[in-house]
């Protein structure tokens, strides 16, 4: 399903619609999360690496839900992604490197509070060259996946 390459120790939980759970243990403990790839990606790129949403449990450090994105480019300097929902929960997000992260916990609960109630996901970002672009995501899964990331973490 995924093309995304995870890490050669996590495990598989759950396929579920569009989106995939696994567990890991790196440096600091168990990690479980959730990821997928976007169902259609546009911009007037000529090469672009993978894509993908993910939302990361690390008990051993007190986070949950954690919400980020790859996006297969580096993020222009300055700049946020934007996450919107079924078109109108919108999320404003930091960037650094090829990565977005919303601004705290209370955005990252949220956003995976619409993510569980939707239906589409839409990211915008602009390259360090100037390039915008738009990756849509499928939620379908999303709440199943999500549920068998916690129940392996042992988040309730």
């Amino acid at each position: 399903m995924l093309a995304i390459t995870t890490p050669a120790n996590a495990k598989l939980l759950v396929e579920a619609g569009d989106w995939t759970a696994y567990k890991e243990k790196d440096s600091s403990g168990t990690v479980c999360f959730v990821s997928s790839e976007p169902s259609k990606h546009q911009g007037a790129y000529k090469k672009r690496g993978d894509i993908f949403a993910i939302v990361t449990h690390r008990p051993q450090e007190n986070t949950v839900n954690e919400v980020s994105f790859q996006t297969g480019y580096k993020y222009k300097k300055g700049t946020d992604a934007i996450a919107k929902i079924d078109g109108n929960k919108t999320f404003k997000m930091f960037t650094q490197g090829e990565s977005a992260w919303t601004y705290d916990k209370k955005s990252d609960e949220a956003m995976v509070k619409a993510m569980r109630g939707g239906t589409a996901m839409v990211v915008k970002g602009t390259s360090s060259r100037g390039t915008k672009t738009t990756d849509t995501y499928s939620l379908k899964g999303f709440t199943k996946a999500l549920r068998a990331a916690a129940k392996a973490c042992g988040i309730k």
